[in-house]
C-alpha cells in the first residue's frame, strides 16, 4: 500500500471520532486516488478491494456499502443517506438451514451476485439496492425504496416495495435544459456519450 493510500484510510478512521463529515478524496481497492470523489466518515464500506468506483461520486452518512460480491459505481453517482447497496445476501439461507447455517457450508439460498450503478445516476435516503441490481446511467431511485435483483433501463425512476419504473429522468432534465440551453452539451456528453 501507498504513503497515499495509507493516509486516506487513517485520515478516514479518524474522522469518525470527531462527527460526521465528508472526506474528500477516495483511494479506491486498485490503488487509484479519486480526488473529487467524497464518502462520509459514517458510512461503512465492506471489502474496499472488491469496489470499483469511479470518480466524482458522492456517498453521504449512515450507508452499508457491501462490496463483496463486486460492486461498480460510475461517474457522478449519488448516494444520499442510510442507503444499502448489497452484493451477498444469506436471508433465505438462513431461513432454509435454521440453527445449523454456522455449521454448515455451500449453503443453498445464499445469494452473492455483483451490484452495478451506471454513471450520474441517484439512490435516495432509506433505499436497499439487493444483489444482482444493474442500474442504467442517469437512474433514480425514490427514498425508501427496494430494489430487486434486476436490470433497469437507463434514466429509470425507480420508486416502491418492490421498486419498478415509474417515470424517466429525461423527462424532468427537459425543463431545466430547456431554460438552460448553454448546459446541453454538458448533459449530451454522458448521457449520449
Amino acid at each position: 500500500m501507498n504513503w497515499h493510500a495509507l493516509f486516506s484510510r487513517i485520515r478516514f478512521r479518524l474522522s469518525a471520532w470527531v462527527q460526521p463529515r465528508m472526506v474528500y478524496g477516495f483511494t479506491r481497492g486498485d490503488g487509484v486516488f479519486l480526488k473529487r470523489t467524497r464518502v462520509s466518515n459514517m458510512t461503512r464500506i465492506e471489502h474496499v478491494n472488491k469496489l470499483m468506483v469511479d470518480d466524482n461520486v458522492y456517498i453521504g452518512h449512515f450507508n452499508l456499502i457491501d462490496a463483496s460480491g463486486g460492486l461498480y459505481i460510475g461517474e457522478g453517482c449519488q448516494i444520499t443517506n442510510y442507503v444499502s447497496l448489497l452484493t451477498h445476501s444469506s436471508h433465505v439461507a438462513i431461513r432454509l438451514y435454521g440453527d445449523r447455517y454456522l455449521e454448515s457450508n455451500n449453503h443453498v439460498g445464499y445469494l452473492k451476485k455483483p451490484t452495478k450503478l451506471g454513471r450520474y445516476s441517484f439512490v435516495g435516503p432509506h433505499s436497499v439496492l439487493m444483489p444482482g441490481v444493474e442500474l442504467g446511467k442517469g437512474s433514480m431511485v425514490s427514498a425508501y425504496s427496494y430494489v430487486p435483483a434486476g436490470s433497469y433501463p437507463d434514466f429509470a425512476i425507480l420508486s416502491g416495495n418492490p421498486a419498478r419504473v415509474v417515470g424517466d429522468t429525461r423527462e424532468l432534465d427537459a425543463k431545466w435544459l430547456d431554460e438552460h440551453p448553454e448546459l446541453l452539451p454538458l448533459y449530451e456528453a454522458w448521457a449520449h456519450g
